[in-house]
């Protein structure tokens, strides 16, 4: 117990806790890396001091690359990745090259992802394994490849990208929201196994935010989003890409485990 007389220690000076936020020389994977959530997460990982190798589909390598050119303007470097997350042959060649290329990979983001919505009424079979494959599968085989590594190296961070429909539900998203619930769990169970390792394993729950997937949605729907989210708005995507960067840095070597709720007050 702390009483009067018990001298406590100065804290930090601010730039000490800065420090805790940079991650100057390490190397981060990204998928789905070419733009929206993914885009943000490797700029803003980048501008801390990261080396970035970005994956995307082959569809997205052109934007893939305009992102690395925008890395390698602030003096970090980056190179693109095209392959298909849902095809374990490539992601077991594409971890290989990722990992010989950088010498090793020390942040490994999860957010490749797609969205194939119906009722499920209407669901087919096809349609629930795409989604699945692609959102929770893919997770599996990417981290398999690259875990091990970090934890025989004393150090590592996996974040994975859920959503708040995979704590919450959505109409029409059973595939995704089963796909993002069951990164929570994975997140949570991985986390345990490794923690005695030094590696970090957590997930960021984002809400409804300002990306290319929003694009199809209808206004009354959009608005009713929007009217439902306590802060009025949706979620930029640099606003994900900054709780990514805290939990892959330093300074978060006490979390794992954790499911952070980027939401805007959507589900609390």
């Amino acid at each position: 117990m702390i009483d009067a007389t018990t001298r406590l220690p100065h804290p930090p000076p601010p730039a000490a806790f800065l420090a805790g936020f940079s991650l100057l020389g390490k190397k981060v994977f990204v998928t789905g890396g070419s733009r929206g959530i993914g885009r943000a997460c490797a700029l803003t990982l980048a501008s801390a001091g990261a080396d970035i190798a970005l994956g995307s589909s082959s569809a997205g390598a052109d934007s893939a690359e305009d992102v690395c050119r925008e890395i390698r303007r602030i003096g970090r470097r980056a190179e693109t990745y095209a392959f298909d997350v849902g095809v374990r042959k490539d992601v077991e060649t594409t971890c290989a090259r990722v990992a010989n290329d950088f010498e090793g990979i020390d942040i490994l983001v999860n957010n490749a992802g797609i969205t194939r919505d119906r009722s499920f009424r209407k669901m087919d079979r096809g349609t629930w394994d795409e989604v699945i494959n692609t959102n929770l599968n893919s997770v599996f085989d990417i981290t398999r490849a690259l875990i091990d590594p970090m934890a025989a190296r004393g150090w590592g961070r996996v974040i994975n990208v859920s959503s708040v429909v995979g704590r919450i539900g959505h109409f029409g998203q059973a595939n995704y929201s089963a796909a993002k619930a069951g990164l929570i769990g994975l997140t949570k169970t991985l986390a345990r196994e490794y923690a005695s390792k030094a590696v970090t394993v957590n997930a960021v729950a984002p809400g409804f935010v300002k990306t290319r997937m929003m694009d199809g949605i209808p206004d009354t729907v959009l608005q009713s989003v929007i009217d439902t989210t306590p802060v009025g708005r949706l979620a930029d995507p640099m606003e994900i890409g900054a709780c990514v960067l805290y939990l892959a840095s330093p300074a978060a070597a006490f979390v794992t485990g954790h499911v952070l709720d980027i939401n805007g007050g959507m589900a609390m």
